[in-house]
């Protein structure tokens, strides 16, 4: 009773065939591989975009902000 076998998923999936139709689970099955489709894409752009960017290149924008003050440290002498 605790599990179910084979034979209750295929009653179930006949079920859920009859009342949603095979056209609509079509439609949606290809909408849920397309998003999926297109998150793995963006996440994979992402990481190419981020591999591409090299450590001079992100502390040169960072430099480049009205933010910031780009100051230059000298060592206090004792004279």
């Amino acid at each position: 009773m605790g599990s179910f076998s084979i034979w209750h998923w295929l009653i179930v999936l006949v079920i859920v065939a009859l009342v949603f139709g095979t056209k609509k689970l079509r439609n949606m099955g290809e909408d849920l591989g397309g998003a999926v489709k297109g998150f793995k894409k963006g996440m994979r752009d992402a990481n190419e975009e981020a591999d591409q960017k090299t450590p001079e290149a992100v502390t040169q924008q960072r430099t480049q902000t009205d933010d910031t003050i780009d100051v230059q440290a000298k060592e206090k002498t004792d004279a």
